[in-house]
Protein backbone atom coordinates (compact mmCIF):
# COMPACT_ATOMS: atom_id res chain seq x y z
CA UNK A 1 0.00 0.00 0.00
CA UNK A 2 2.89 2.27 0.67
CA UNK A 3 4.55 1.65 -2.39
CA UNK A 4 1.64 2.41 -4.22
CA UNK A 5 1.47 5.66 -2.25
CA UNK A 6 5.00 6.67 -3.41
CA UNK A 7 4.58 5.60 -6.88
CA UNK A 8 1.30 8.17 -7.46
CA UNK A 9 3.22 10.76 -5.87
CA UNK A 10 6.11 10.38 -8.68
CA UNK A 11 3.25 9.87 -10.93
CA UNK A 12 1.58 13.30 -10.20
CA UNK A 13 5.12 14.97 -10.33
CA UNK A 14 6.26 13.74 -13.43
CA UNK A 15 3.21 14.71 -14.90
CA UNK A 16 3.24 18.04 -13.46
CA UNK A 17 6.83 18.46 -15.01
CA UNK A 18 5.73 17.37 -18.33
CA UNK A 19 2.72 19.24 -18.91
CA UNK A 20 5.34 22.32 -17.77
CA UNK A 21 7.81 21.33 -20.27
CA UNK A 22 5.22 20.59 -23.15
CA UNK A 23 3.70 23.81 -22.69
CA UNK A 24 3.90 26.80 -25.30
CA UNK A 25 2.80 29.56 -23.32
CA UNK A 26 2.37 30.60 -19.68
CA UNK A 27 0.87 33.17 -17.47
CA UNK A 28 3.43 35.61 -15.69
CA UNK A 29 3.90 33.67 -12.59
CA UNK A 30 5.25 30.85 -14.55
CA UNK A 31 7.29 32.71 -16.89
CA UNK A 32 8.60 34.70 -13.95
CA UNK A 33 9.86 31.46 -12.49
CA UNK A 34 11.21 29.77 -15.29
CA UNK A 35 13.13 33.40 -15.69
CA UNK A 36 14.46 33.52 -12.19
CA UNK A 37 13.18 37.10 -11.97
CA UNK A 38 10.42 38.29 -9.55
CA UNK A 39 6.73 39.19 -11.33
CA UNK A 40 7.34 42.85 -10.89
CA UNK A 41 10.44 42.91 -12.78
CA UNK A 42 8.68 40.35 -15.81
CA UNK A 43 5.43 43.13 -16.13
CA UNK A 44 8.33 46.30 -16.35
CA UNK A 45 9.60 44.27 -19.00
CA UNK A 46 6.16 43.77 -20.49
CA UNK A 47 5.35 47.23 -20.31
CA UNK A 48 8.36 47.74 -22.29
CA UNK A 49 7.63 45.78 -24.91
CA UNK A 50 10.35 43.49 -24.48
CA UNK A 51 9.18 40.23 -23.92
CA UNK A 52 8.56 38.36 -27.54
CA UNK A 53 5.16 36.97 -28.75
CA UNK A 54 3.54 38.07 -25.18
CA UNK A 55 0.00 39.14 -25.55
CA UNK A 56 -3.08 39.83 -23.24
CA UNK A 57 -6.52 37.74 -22.92
CA UNK A 58 -8.48 39.92 -21.14
CA UNK A 59 -6.90 40.96 -17.97
CA UNK A 60 -4.25 38.33 -18.29
CA UNK A 61 -0.79 38.29 -19.96
CA UNK A 62 -0.07 34.85 -22.38
CA UNK A 63 4.02 34.48 -22.70
CA UNK A 64 5.27 31.94 -25.83
CA UNK A 65 7.88 30.06 -24.86
CA UNK A 66 11.05 29.45 -27.09
CA UNK A 67 12.81 26.25 -28.65
CA UNK A 68 14.75 26.14 -24.54
CA UNK A 69 11.45 26.29 -22.99
CA UNK A 70 11.88 29.86 -21.49
CA UNK A 71 10.46 33.11 -22.43
CA UNK A 72 12.71 35.16 -24.80
CA UNK A 73 13.10 38.46 -24.08
CA UNK A 74 14.80 41.37 -26.23
CA UNK A 75 18.22 42.61 -24.68
CA UNK A 76 17.54 46.27 -23.30
CA UNK A 77 19.28 49.15 -25.75
CA UNK A 78 21.16 50.42 -22.21
CA UNK A 79 22.30 49.51 -18.78
CA UNK A 80 23.73 46.39 -18.15
CA UNK A 81 22.82 43.15 -19.52
CA UNK A 82 19.61 40.94 -17.89
CA UNK A 83 20.64 38.23 -15.69
CA UNK A 84 17.30 36.20 -16.68
CA UNK A 85 17.66 32.31 -17.14
CA UNK A 86 18.15 31.36 -20.94
CA UNK A 87 17.58 28.18 -21.03
CA UNK A 88 15.48 25.53 -18.94
CA UNK A 89 15.73 25.06 -14.96
CA UNK A 90 18.12 22.45 -13.72
CA UNK A 91 19.45 22.94 -10.34
CA UNK A 92 17.28 23.08 -7.38
CA UNK A 93 15.81 26.35 -5.43
CA UNK A 94 17.61 26.85 -1.94
CA UNK A 95 15.66 28.77 0.45
CA UNK A 96 16.72 29.91 3.78
CA UNK A 97 15.97 31.87 6.54
CA UNK A 98 18.49 35.85 7.32
CA UNK A 99 18.33 35.06 11.18
CA UNK A 100 20.38 38.58 11.90
CA UNK A 101 18.55 40.43 9.17
CA UNK A 102 14.77 39.22 11.82
CA UNK A 103 16.70 40.23 14.70
CA UNK A 104 17.82 43.67 12.67
CA UNK A 105 14.00 44.36 11.62
CA UNK A 106 12.89 43.78 15.29
CA UNK A 107 15.56 46.52 16.74
CA UNK A 108 15.35 48.83 14.05
CA UNK A 109 11.50 48.77 12.77
CA UNK A 110 12.58 47.74 9.50
CA UNK A 111 11.01 45.13 6.80
CA UNK A 112 13.99 44.28 5.32
CA UNK A 113 14.01 41.25 3.41
CA UNK A 114 14.64 38.13 5.42
CA UNK A 115 14.27 35.15 2.86
CA UNK A 116 17.18 34.12 1.00
CA UNK A 117 16.27 32.22 -2.24
CA UNK A 118 19.28 30.86 -4.73
CA UNK A 119 18.66 29.07 -8.17
CA UNK A 120 22.48 28.68 -9.98
CA UNK A 121 24.34 31.22 -9.31
CA UNK A 122 21.43 33.89 -8.68
CA UNK A 123 20.50 34.81 -4.90
CA UNK A 124 17.44 36.80 -3.91
CA UNK A 125 15.83 37.94 -1.12
CA UNK A 126 12.23 38.00 -0.54
CA UNK A 127 9.61 38.71 2.42
CA UNK A 128 7.57 35.36 1.89
CA UNK A 129 7.14 32.77 -0.68
CA UNK A 130 4.81 30.27 -2.04
CA UNK A 131 6.19 26.97 -3.36
CA UNK A 132 3.62 25.41 -5.60
CA UNK A 133 4.44 21.89 -5.32
CA UNK A 134 6.99 19.30 -2.82
CA UNK A 135 9.64 20.77 -0.80
CA UNK A 136 11.96 18.71 1.19
CA UNK A 137 13.66 19.98 4.68
CA UNK A 138 17.39 19.73 5.17
CA UNK A 139 18.95 20.08 8.54
CA UNK A 140 22.51 19.46 8.86
CA UNK A 141 23.98 20.72 12.50
CA UNK A 142 27.30 19.89 11.85
CA UNK A 143 28.02 20.42 7.96
CA UNK A 144 26.24 23.88 7.34
CA UNK A 145 25.62 24.49 3.40
CA UNK A 146 27.93 27.03 2.33
CA UNK A 147 27.71 26.85 -1.37
CA UNK A 148 23.79 27.16 -1.48
CA UNK A 149 22.41 27.95 1.42
CA UNK A 150 24.75 30.91 3.22
CA UNK A 151 25.93 28.67 5.61
CA UNK A 152 22.50 27.50 7.08
CA UNK A 153 22.27 24.45 8.91
CA UNK A 154 18.71 23.91 8.20
CA UNK A 155 17.07 25.00 4.87
CA UNK A 156 14.17 23.97 2.60
CA UNK A 157 15.00 22.22 -1.33
CA UNK A 158 12.84 22.27 -4.33
CA UNK A 159 13.42 20.53 -7.28
CA UNK A 160 13.05 22.41 -10.53
CA UNK A 161 9.86 21.74 -12.21
CA UNK A 162 8.11 23.03 -8.99
CA UNK A 163 7.09 27.34 -9.18
CA UNK A 164 8.56 29.27 -6.03
CA UNK A 165 7.03 32.36 -5.95
CA UNK A 166 8.61 35.11 -4.48
CA UNK A 167 6.57 37.58 -2.36
CA UNK A 168 7.12 41.20 -1.56
CA UNK A 169 5.22 43.46 1.08
CA UNK A 170 3.73 46.30 -0.32
CA UNK A 171 5.38 48.86 2.91
CA UNK A 172 8.31 46.40 3.08
CA UNK A 173 11.96 47.50 2.17
CA UNK A 174 13.72 46.26 -0.81
CA UNK A 175 17.50 45.04 -2.07
CA UNK A 176 19.36 43.19 -0.27
CA UNK A 177 19.32 42.93 3.48
CA UNK A 178 21.76 44.92 6.01
CA UNK A 179 23.86 41.69 6.25
CA UNK A 180 24.05 40.99 2.98
CA UNK A 181 25.03 44.69 2.22
CA UNK A 182 27.77 43.95 4.96
CA UNK A 183 28.93 40.31 3.82
CA UNK A 184 29.72 42.14 0.76
CA UNK A 185 31.58 45.34 1.90
CA UNK A 186 33.88 42.83 3.71
CA UNK A 187 34.90 40.77 0.86
CA UNK A 188 35.32 44.02 -1.46
CA UNK A 189 37.96 45.15 1.27
CA UNK A 190 39.32 41.31 1.69
CA UNK A 191 39.88 41.43 -2.07
CA UNK A 192 41.45 44.81 -1.95
CA UNK A 193 44.11 44.21 0.65
CA UNK A 194 44.53 41.37 -1.19
CA UNK A 195 45.51 43.12 -4.48
CA UNK A 196 47.36 45.88 -2.54
CA UNK A 197 49.36 43.21 -1.29
CA UNK A 198 49.82 41.32 -4.36
CA UNK A 199 51.45 45.03 -5.69
CA UNK A 200 53.88 45.56 -3.12
CA UNK A 201 55.36 42.09 -3.97
CA UNK A 202 55.58 42.64 -7.07
CA UNK A 203 57.24 46.55 -6.63
CA UNK A 204 59.79 44.73 -4.16
CA UNK A 205 60.67 42.16 -6.27
CA UNK A 206 61.40 44.55 -9.18
CA UNK A 207 63.30 46.98 -6.54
Amino acid sequence: MIGSKIFNIIDIRNKYYNDLVMTTEVRTTEAAFLLNISTGRLRILLQQNRVVGAYKVERFWMIPLNSRGVPEITPGRRGPQGTWNKAERTGNTFIHVLRKTIDYNRDNKTSHPAVAVKVGGKKNYCHALKINGPCQIVYQPHQPNNSQAGGARLWIEVEPQHIVERIYFSDGDYGPPPEVTQQRQKKKEKSKKSSQKKCLRKSKKKS
